[in-house]
């Protein structure tokens, strides 16, 4: 493709992932070429690329006969998700807490800096977080692990964080929760690990986990799984 038609498939990439994870294209939604080509003004091979590196990020599914659509948010999977996440997340931040030197804290404290000051919602788009916002959240997120000696289990944490991301973001564009303190939350998380208290640590992280699935139930696409993953029901099932 030359390059005016990768520039004109990426500003067609990044308006449609605005649009999903804004919720304007909701869960299930089928994503058909010509509505697409209308919506975003361009011609279908740029709509496809886009929709190709969409399905890479997790955000469209592909399938047979059907083409594209917008990821479904799945009862199953976000209860099997959380599950994990609430298990592997919080040992791996109570061995961070236990094993993290003065490097690690400060990182940890910096990062808690940058995510603090970093605008939430956007003026021109109210439905989700900022890019800047969401990249800082991460970041924080991951410094708050980082201490953790033990790579496998640091590595896996890691990677259900991103695996969690869409419903992230999704948990604050259909879940308005506008009371809910999520400065005061990643406010708490910090001051449990810079305080090395690894039990309270880890009870705060697996609150604020558990958050963002009980946001989203009321949206997911199929029928709940009301026993949980392996008979075990999440606890209150955020970021």
């Amino acid at each position: 493709m030359t390059g005016t038609g990768s520039t004109r498939a990426d500003g067609v990439y990044q308006r449609l992932r605005r649009d999903i994870l804004g919720g304007r294209l909701v869960p299930g939604e089928r994503l058909k070429f010509p509505e697409l080509s209308r919506r975003y003004e361009t011609s279908v091979g740029a709509a496809r690329e886009a929709l190709t590196r969409l399905v890479a990020d997790g955000f469209v599914r592909t399938q047979s006969n059907l083409g594209f659509s917008v990821m479904p948010l799945s009862h199953e999977d976000l209860a099997e998700l959380t599950y994990a996440r609430l298990e592997i997340e919080s040992l791996v931040l109570r061995l961070s807490v236990r094993d993290g030197d003065m490097d690690w804290e400060s990182a940890a404290v910096a990062a808690h800096h940058r995510l603090k000051r970093t605008q939430f919602l956007a003026q021109d788009d109210a439905d989700h977080p900022t890019d800047a916002w969401s990249a800082a959240h991460a970041a924080f997120h991951t410094a708050l692990l980082a201490g953790c000696r033990n790579h496998r289990l640091l590595a896996t944490a890691t990677g259900l964080r991103e695996e969690a991301e869409l419903y992230l973001q999704w948990s604050i564009s259909f879940g308005r929760e506008p009371d809910r303190d999520l400065t005061g939350e990643h406010q708490a998380l910090l001051d449990a690990a810079v305080a090395r208290d690894a039990d309270r640590a880890a009870e705060l992280l697996r609150d604020h986990i558990a958050h963002t699935a009980q946001l989203l139930i009321s949206v997911a696409t199929d029928e709940p799984n009301k026993a949980g993953p392996s008979g075990a029901a999440p606890r209150n099932v955020g970021t």
